[in-house]
Formats: structure tokens, C-alpha cells, sequence
């Protein structure tokens, strides 16, 4: 069967819950909290001023997502679209998912005008880090900081 990529629907964001949540414990949330990701991810069902949800489903199955959000850069300064989820199933990776998810973000971020597709991972994720390093994106060597509030 042929894999569909597609903005997700307001009807289809109950079927992307499950991969959301699947997604955090990868790395590793220790609270997932269905309710919360209900209401968070809603927010980027098209059309959205925040971003936007991209399904990769084959037949009626959703096999995969990723999560964009509208940024911006003050360096070149210009907006950036943000590749910030990318989940594919266990059962469906090596199988052109991610590589159609990224595909599909960029001609996303191309259409709005971005001047950059830009994502990040684990630095211990190297099944991912394979797939990235094949789609003409270049690695950044920056280290990300988080403070918690």
C-alpha cells in the first residue's frame, strides 16, 4: 500500500495521540498525559498560526508524524520552520517514513516562504542521525541548554 502524507484533520487527531505519547516515552517523559497532549497538539491542526501536525498514513493506518512550528532566526533574520517531532512506529521504520515526513515538512517550509527546515536529536539516536544524514541537511554543533521553570 502507498504512503499518504497530510495535513492532520481535527477527526484525526484522537488517532495521533497514541503516537504522540509513544514518542515521549522514547525520550523518555515519564508523565504522558493524554488530556494535556489532547489540548497542546489541537493547537496545531491546520489551519494554525502555531505550526502544523503532518500524518504519514498507510491505508487508514497513521504509520507516523511530525510536529512543525512557524519560528523565526534573527541571523539571516527570517522565519524557519521547525521540524520539532518526528515519530515513525516501530513496525514501519526503514520503510521511507521519516525520510517522506521530512520531504513533506520541507515542502511545507519551501510553500511558506522559510528560509530553513531545522530539527535536532538525541546525540545517541544514530538510527535517526543515518536518515538525517542522507536528506542534504548539515549538522550543527551546537549544545542545547533547557532551564526548567
Amino acid at each position: 500500500m502507498g504512503l499518504k502524507i497530510e495535513a492532520v484533520t481535527e477527526g484525526q487527531l484522537e488517532a495521533l495521540l497514541p503516537l504522540i505519547g509513544d514518542y515521549q516515552r522514547f525520550y523518555e517523559v515519564e508523565d504522558v498525559d493524554e488530556g494535556r497532549n489532547r489540548e497542546f497538539f489541537a493547537g496545531f491542526v491546520a489551519p494554525s498560526e502555531r505550526g502544523m501536525l503532518l500524518g504519514a498514513w498507510r491505508g487508514g493506518t497513521l504509520v507516523g508524524y511530525a510536529c512543525l512550528y512557524w519560528t523565526y532566526t534573527s541571523l539571516i533574520p527570517a522565519e524557519v520552520v521547525l521540524l520539532n517531532d518526528l515519530y515513525v512506529v516501530p513496525e514501519a521504520r526503514g520503510e521511507g517514513v521519516g525520510r517522506a515526513l521530512i520531504e513533506a515538512s520541507a515542502a511545507v517550509a519551501r510553500e511558506r516562504g522559510a528560509a530553513r527546515l531545522t530539527w535536532m536529536t538525541a546525540q545517541d539516536n544514530k538510527r535517526a542521525q543515518r536518515l538525517y544524514d542522507t536528506t542534504g541537511a548539515s549538522a550543527e554543533p551546537s549544545i542545547e541548554y533547557e532551564l526548567e521553570l
